[in-house]
């Protein structure tokens, strides 16, 4: 009998080496320790092709004329991919509502692939999952790999081993149930946007396959015993989990490498070990790097990073590799002051965290160079974190944050299953059975292990509106420690409550999400520049006119300056509270003066944006040392899932406006900013190095130019502090409106930071008492309508090219009265934005006869000409020249 049995097996290797032949160049992996990601699918609906999957999952099933998209898409993104809709045209005023038959995605719909292979004796082959939304049954070759009870959550990954299925031709089928937020653990939107009509349905993260020989091992891991800078050796551990998918005992090996940045080997790692019969064992190898280079966030220094890369062996022949996997040396830690509130330190500094709530695409679709524009963004505009809320895309997403320092708060998302407690009154989904658990604990292990070894990441939050359950916090939490988690783990991003195992989480949600006033950042209650805000936010992020035209239709375009209250499918959805502008209307209306054209109520509106996000960052920059200091903000929102008129700090077409400029002014490293509530001068250091003796320039002007005060002072300045430095005269003198422009120098003249406000003498009058969640009323608004009336300045404009796409543009006021405002946009020949762009500064006011020279780099499309436009100077335009 074992004889014949050999024999068949021999039979069997042989038919599927030739089936493997005959599959030609369509071999998905061809040696162990090879992996790749199914490369592409034929999609189609269940409602078409029907449920049988034992006979969709086999050669001989012919899915030609499914539609055809990449390897990673929902169904709706795959039906955009295979031009069954247009994406714009679904941006488009209210089109994704009227255009799209919603009723098509209530079924499952099929992803399938046939591939080649090459089984031979002593492979194995493993299929690998990294989430499908919401849940799957996966066939192979005829055969069930894993059902939906199994297979379920958007982050459940997987390894299944499915070397008995396997032949020369292949034939996987996965069917992907509906999702719903109620019941699945899905990948929702909250009320940030209309929801996708498939609610994130499908296949949206790689399904690999991955060829080994008789031993496995899973993704590595690296830990090191980092504490602060001047460490002269750095002992990092590399751990695996190594498995025998053998029936005998098997002997092995592991060996590897860690490399520097330039390539060059730093030392080399081996183990030798044993292994059992299907036994899994974790292998841990230590190694010292000497002198190591360390890994700062961006505005602190450099991130040098390491590759480690182990491969193992049986009896001299390679079994299986790791992918290249990048590590810096950095130590995050967080506590809990004594006021509650989170601080966190890097590298043993503290970290005064300025960051915003990323969103990816509405139908998931992921483009790493839309990507790493947006987060080139994010740090240009001199923030240092962003805070994925139940949006952990891909292993992209953290290599480009490695590279670029900017830090990640990943965690799970609020309002939908993943909070379904009982004592959580404001969902509706239905609470956690035993399965669920289950699923969680799957979906953080997989997580953990594709984040554990990024320098980037900052924290992550276990539970976003809610704190998860005393049995669930336990679970994630040995989950993490399992994958040897070394950051913050941090029980929610709210004060509401918290596990015994985490602790508080010194974090507060108090809002707010709509429109407040600039001085609402320097009180001392909820969401003002104290403690760690969450997520809080004016509720700002108005795009600008070559924005607008793309996505809403004339009349839509009239309701947002003739219908005030007008409820807007691009606003959040229409069961929110920010389905209009309402409150954000009422206070341009009567802070700005009535808006006389579409025109006006933008530059009103850039105007209202800018002043927004710049307090809120100086609100909390300037609180750092305070008795209470601040010690993080994620604005609300960084950016947009889809085309919208509120919530962002640039626009969902890489268009910089009023919130990104305000931000970029406020959130400087070093700088000056108002206390509007004490009337007082702010110095601002958030370096590590900056120090030393520093110039403070202050000036009060009125409408006409005319000086009200100057003030000009000697400071000093420390690294990582803020302090208030001088108060500003005259501001009781103010008859309408004034500018301050206060600007920061250092000993060799060299201009640090130049801000201004406009200002009126009293603030706007905040109702603190009668605030909800979302914002606190203003029950007198400051009179800015002078600024209505203004004289119009002289304003000449001139460009020089200098290298590539780089141009200096010179503004000069020629005039005795200040140039309010002024705007500055890169147009190509046809007069379209450019995007993306980067801008030294824009959205500037110049002081009467000041002169000021900005520098704009087009990093997309070719530039013609700079628009201008502004509060009181003549629109015009001044073409582009290049050097040849």
């Amino acid at each position: 009998m074992p004889g014949l049995l050999s024999c068949v097996f021999v039979a069997l290797i042989v038919t599927s080496q030739a089936e493997a032949q005959n599959y030609g160049q369509n071999l998905l992996v061809k040696a162990a320790g090879q992996s790749a990601a199914i490369p592409g699918w034929d999609l189609q609906s269940t409602a078409k092709a029907g449920h049988e999957l034992a006979r969709l999952s086999t050669v001989d099933y012919d899915s030609s004329s499914w539609h055809h998209i990449g390897s990673r898409a929902t169904v709706f993104a795959g039906l955009i991919e295979a031009g069954v809709y247009n994406a714009d045209d679904l941006f488009y005023s209210d089109n994704l509502n009227t255009k799209v038959d919603y009723s098509q995605f209530s079924v499952p719909w099929l992803y399938r692939k046939e591939f080649g292979l090459q089984p031979a004796k002593e492979r194995h082959f493993l299929l690998k999952t990294n989430g499908i939304t919401s849940k799957a049954d996966i066939w192979l070759n005829g055969h069930e790999v894993a059902n939906s009870e199994h297979q379920a959550g958007a982050y459940g990954g997987h390894t299944y081993d499915v070397t008995s299925l396997v032949k020369g031709e292949n034939a996987l089928a996965i069917k992907a149930y509906p999702t719903d937020f109620d019941k699945d653990f899905g990948l929702g939107f909250v009320d940030w946007n209309p929801y996708p009509p498939d609610n994130g349905t499908g296949v949206w993260r790689d399904v690999e396959i991955k060829e080994t020989g008789p031993l496995a091992m899973d993704v590595p891991r690296i830990v090191s015993d980092f504490r602060e800078p001047g460490q002269k050796s750095v002992c990092v551990t590399i751990k695996t989990e190594v498995q025998n998918y053998e029936k005998t005992k098997m002997s092995g090996s592991i060996t590897g490498s860690i490399k520097a940045d330039d390539g060059s080997e730093v030392t080399s790692v081996s183990k030798m070990f044993s292994l059992l019969p299907g036994e899994t064992k974790t292998i841990s190898i230590q190694s010292i790097i000497e002198n190591p280079e360390v890994w700062w966030p961006a505005q602190w220094g450099k991130q040098p990073l390491y590759e480690a890369q182990v491969s193992v062996y049986s009896a001299g022949a390679l079994s299986d590799t790791s992918t290249k996997k990048k590590f810096g040396i950095r130590h995050v830690v967080s506590e809990v002051n004594s006021h509650n509130d989170t601080l966190f330190h890097i590298n043993g500094r503290p970290f005064l965290v300025f960051g915003g709530g990323y969103s990816p695409d509405i139908f998931l679709r992921w483009d790493g160079k839309t990507f790493e524009t947006q987060m080139k963004y994010v740090l240009d505009m001199g923030m240092n974190t962003i805070r994925l809320e139940g949006k952990q895309m891909h292993p992209e997403l953290y290599e480009i944050a490695d590279r670029i320092g900017l830090m990640v708060i990943s965690g799970w998302e609020c309002c939908d299953k993943w909070e379904a407690w009982s004592y959580n009154g404001d969902v509706t989904a239905t609470l956690w059975n035993e399965n669920d658990y289950h699923t969680a604990n799957a979906s953080m292990r997989h997580e953990a292990s594709m984040l554990q070894s990024h320098a980037s990441m900052l924290a992550f939050f276990v539970g976003s509106d809610y704190w998860p359950n005393d049995r669930a916090a336990a679970m994630y939490v040995q989950a993490l420690h399992d994958w040897d988690w070394q950051n913050p783990i941090i029980c929610s991003a709210a004060k509401r409550g918290y596990p015994e195992i985490l602790g508080p989480s010194g974090m507060k949600m108090d809002g707010p999400y709509d429109w407040v006033p600039p001085n609402y950042w320097y009180g001392d209650q909820l969401g003002a520049g104290f403690g760690f805000g969450s997520e809080l936010g004016a509720g700002v992020g108005t795009p600008e006119i070559g924005s607008l035209r793309k996505f809403l239709s004339r009349s839509d375009m009239e309701n947002l300056w003739k219908a005030p209250q007008k409820g807007l499918f691009h606003m959040s959805r229409n069961v929110s509270q920010f389905y209009n502008r309402s409150v954000y209307n009422n206070a341009l209306y009567h802070r700005y003066g009535k808006p006389t054209s579409l025109e006006d109520y933008l530059l009103k509106a850039q105007m209202m944006d800018y002043e927004a996000t710049k307090a809120e960052y100086e609100g909390y920059a300037a609180n750092f040392n305070s008795e209470r200091p601040a010690t993080g903000a994620i604005y609300w929102m960084l950016n947009n899932a889809w085309p919208s008129l509120h919530w962002n700090q640039f626009d969902y077409y890489l268009h910089p406006a009023g919130s990104y400029f305000g931000t970029k002014v406020g959130a400087r490293t070093e700088h000056v900013a108002y206390n509007y509530d004490e009337k007082k001068i702010v110095l601002i250091n958030r370096s590590l190095t900056g120090q030393g003796a520093r110039t403070i320039d202050i000036q009060l002007v009125d409408t006409d130019g005319k000086i009200i005060s100057k003030h000009n002072l000697q400071v000093q300045t420390t690294p990582n502090t803020s302090k208030s430095v001088a108060d500003v005269a005259g501001i009781d003198k103010i008859a309408n409106v004034a500018f301050l422009r206060v600007v920061l120098s250092d000993s060799k003249g060299n201009t640090l930071s130049r801000n201004i406000y406009w200002l009126s003498s009293n603030i706007d009058t905040l109702d603190w008492d009668n605030s909800t969640w979302w914002y606190t009323p203003v029950t007198k608004f400051v009179d800015l309508t002078a600024l209505n009336t203004m004289k119009q300045a002289d304003l000449h404009v001139t460009s020089n090219p200098l290298y590539g796409s780089e141009h200096v543009i010179v503004l000069e006021n020629k005039s005795d009265i200040p140039a309010v405002f002024i705007r500055l946009n890169l147009v190509d020949k046809d007069g379209m934005d450019v995007n993306p762009v980067q801008w030294s500064d824009n959205y500037v006011t110049l002081w009467p006869r000041e002169k000021m020279a900005l520098t704009v780099s087009s990093l997309g499309s070719s530039a013609a000409a700079v628009e201008i436009s502004g509060k009181n100077v003549k629109n015009g335009q001044v073409p582009l020249k290049y050097l040849r």
